[in-house]
């Protein structure tokens, strides 16, 4: 049984989605399409966004939900994508801060400097500015809950691509530290984590990733887990998402904190 299955029959944790309203960027295909698709079936209405506005629509018409054009990376649009659901459901509960590409480039001799402001404006931008533009909407609705996706790049060194892993573990580190920071305005603020799942950012990576043996993540294991999130009562969580485990809150270590030096 999915989590969606499991809230549909009240098995789940947290109260039903139905009746909420929900925004998924990214939403046209991989993970975005495995959220929208459980949303839906959870109960909730959903505005799918995204460039791809063939596939956006295609999303939307399977949900019976709405569809709206968004380039992620510019404040504007991600006011106008919430003004847009707000005119067509009359409000927001819920955003699945989800868009994300693949950066394409190293800080070497292959450095492109427009590769990288894409890869920030999706990954990073999208999410600073989803969250600003969307937070008036959840507060007047007395609290809500944003989940942005990043990545186990988000927790781990990556050589291959040091900039991914930059624009994913500052995600990390909103999440972390607006969970707190927002949780007196009644809006859960969390990350999801995934491995190797199923989307477009892996299609250069399958030849490699079934050489090794490394089994791709469906998308629907991610979109269940952003579901057990967004019903749970967590706040500045970052949970993963890993082939052969069962997902879960990450547990950062506890840093040191200021004191006097220990006696010598």
């Amino acid at each position: 049984m999915t989590a969606a299955e499991a809230l549909r029959g009240g098995q789940a944790d947290g109260a039903a989605l139905a009746g909420k309203v929900a925004i998924v960027t990214g939403g046209a295909g991989g993970l975005g399409r495995a959220m929208a698709l459980a949303l839906a079936e959870a109960g909730a209405r959903v505005v799918v966004a995204d460039l791809d506005a063939r596939g956006g629509r295609e999303v939307a018409d399977l949900i019976d939900g709405a569809f709206r054009a968004c380039d992620v990376s510019d404040l504007e649009a991600n006011r106008a994508l919430v003004d847009f659901a707000q005119e067509q459901y009359g409000g927001v509960d819920i955003a699945l801060l989800n868009a994300g590409v693949a950066t394409g480039c190293g800080v070497g001799d292959d450095f492109d400097p427009a590769r990288y402001r894409r890869a920030m404006g999706a990954n990073l931008d999208g999410v600073v500015y989803g969250t600003h533009a969307v937070l008036p909407a959840l507060r007047a609705r007395g609290g809500g809950a944003i989940v942005a996706t990043s990545s186990l790049a988000g927790l781990a060194a990556v050589p291959l691509d040091p900039l991914y892993a930059a624009n994913k573990h500052a995600v990390v580190g909103l999440a972390r530290s607006l969970g707190p920071a927002l949780a007196p305005d009644n809006v859960r603020f969390n990350a999801v984590c995934p491995g190797f799942a199923e989307s477009r950012i892996i299609d250069p990576l399958r030849d490699m990733l079934s050489e090794q043996g490394l089994p791709v993540i469906p998308a629907e294991v991610v979109a269940d887990t952003v579901l057990r999130i967004v019903t749970g009562d967590g706040a500045g969580e970052c949970w993963f998402v890993q082939a052969g485990r069962e997902p879960e809150r990450f547990r950062f270590r506890t840093v040191p904190g200021p004191g006097k030096p220990a006696a010598v």
